[in-house]
């Protein structure tokens, strides 16, 4: 049987860079590495919109990414 083992977790937080001459809006994002495997949804999320609020840019929204290697 296979099983799903957690490697690493990141936190994505995107902010609003304006728009193009072409009207297109400019998104950036900043990466947060090496958060912990059992951080809530609630504190994630927390953690990351006070860490956007340090940004000149306006915030967007926020998620996670996590790696994980599937093991036989």
């Amino acid at each position: 049987m296979a099983t799903i083992e957690f490697r690493s977790a990141v936190g994505k937080v995107y902010f609003d860079g304006g728009m193009t001459d072409d009207g297109k809006m400019i998104r950036k994002s900043k990466s947060y590495r090496n958060i912990a495997e059992g951080a809530t949804a609630d504190n994630l999320h927390n953690a990351l919109t006070q860490l956007a609020q340090l940004s000149e840019y306006p915030f967007i929204g926020a998620e996670r990414v996590e790696t994980a290697d599937i093991m036989n």
